[in-house]
């Protein structure tokens, strides 16, 4: 039997259970942001991965949150529920380890709004499948213990409660390292997200997670989720790549620089990173200044958009290099573009529409025709959530 087939399988059913070797702050404390690297070990797991590949981790929620909702509720947190495993356990537990406590869902909200009687009629209407847009507005910065603050009559029955709860999920962060780099590690590069509404502290789950909950002891359940779309060419190719990463999308480019050093990659390569201040947010600075000072990276364009009057972005350094952009995608550049999907990718890609009009002397028709063609041809590969 070969080697491979004796490796372990880690997935959702069976984690990889890691334990966390480092982190350390990549924002400065100016930062309006707080962003970490961490450092998972894997010693002796037999996991491996690409760069390209995502980690997901599946956290537990914040006991604090557990405990307020138990309060909202009514319980003392011993009472015995089913799990999504078919076995039982106390509610406190359940609730901290294996049922998503956050966003409600309609299944949630309707058992509610129908246990509320007439005080629910109101939120009730919102349910209506003409109201989406109206349910989304409503539910913007709400979870669950709010919709049980609602309605403080209604009585749950544990069971019951527990019974209308979705299945904690994981979370897939973008790897930012190489194996052939860093053996038996795999990096992260995350941003922990908090935020205040309705008067409470709302908390990531998983963000948090990392930030405040994990320690060297700490039992991280994790798997390799495969990025087959999203890999840089062999290295003998002289293929150009160009990458886009602004904020935490940066990840997976440290982890595919990290691989061209290891394995000699031929190519030219083209980094583009934004964030809000480079003092506080040029995240892993000194790793890219020394790849461009060493000849890693041929190109390093930067945009901190609050570091002058009007606000730079990713896709306006695109645009003030658009010959040269085009001249490297006439020369058969994969564009690679991580990170968020409702703002940024938009405006990268409207951008990259923009300079194969103006650059490459195309109608709107004929760069949307290029466009489709690189997709076609795995020359534009987006890893955006």
């Amino acid at each position: 039997m070969s080697q491979e087939a004796n490796k372990p399988v880690f997935n959702r059913k069976n984690p990889l259970v890691a334990k966390l070797k480092r982190a350390e702050m990549l924002t400065k404390p100016g930062s309006g942001k707080d962003t970490r690297h961490y450092e998972i070990d894997l010693l002796g797991s037999g996991l491996t991965f690409e760069p390209g590949d995502s980690l997901a981790v599946l956290p537990t929620n914040c006991p604090e949150i557990v405990d307020d909702l138990l309060k909202a509720l009514g319980f003392s947190g011993d009472e015995i529920v089913p799990l999504p495993d078919k076995t039982e356990g106390p509610i406190r537990e359940a609730l901290i380890n294996a049922y998503a406590i956050t966003t409600p869902d309609k299944k949630f909200m309707s058992a509610a709004v129908e246990k509320a009687g007439a005080a629910g009629a109101e939120l009730g209407a919102l349910l209506d499948k003409e109201k989406k847009a109206e349910l989304a507005d409503f539910l913007w910065g709400r979870e669950i213990i709010d919709i049980v603050d609602m309605f403080p009559e209604v009585k749950w029955e544990p069971a019951e409660f527990v019974g209308l709860m979705k299945k904690l999920n994981v979370r897939l962060y973008s790897i930012a390292s190489s194996l052939r780099a860093f053996p038996d590690q795999v990096h992260l590069t995350v941003a922990t997200v908090t935020w205040e509404s309705f008067g409470r502290k709302r908390k990531g789950v998983c963000t948090t997670f990392l930030a405040d909950r994990c320690d060297g002891d700490t039992p991280i359940p994790c798997f390799i989720t495969p990025g087959k779309g999203f890999r840089l060419p062999a290295p003998e190719e002289d293929t150009p790549i160009i990458m886009c990463g602004p904020g935490t999308g940066i990840a997976p480019f440290r982890a595919f620089l990290q691989e061209r050093a290891s394995t000699g990659a031929k190519g030219k390569a083209w980094l583009f990173f934004g964030d809000q201040t480079r003092a506080n947010d040029y995240l892993y600075e000194e790793e890219f200044e020394a790849a461009l000072k060493d000849g890693l990276l041929d190109r390093l364009d930067l945009a901190f958009s609050r570091d002058q009057e009007h606000k730079i972005y990713v896709q306006h350094r695109m645009l003030e290099n658009a010959d040269e952009f085009w001249k490297w995608l006439e020369e058969g550049a994969i564009f690679y573009v991580c990170g968020d999907a409702s703002r940024m990718a938009n405006d990268v890609d409207k951008a990259l529409h923009e300079i194969i009009e103006k650059a490459g002397g195309k109608t709107p028709e004929e760069a949307a025709e290029y466009v489709a063609q690189m997709k076609k041809d795995k020359r534009y590969r987006r890893d955006v959530y």
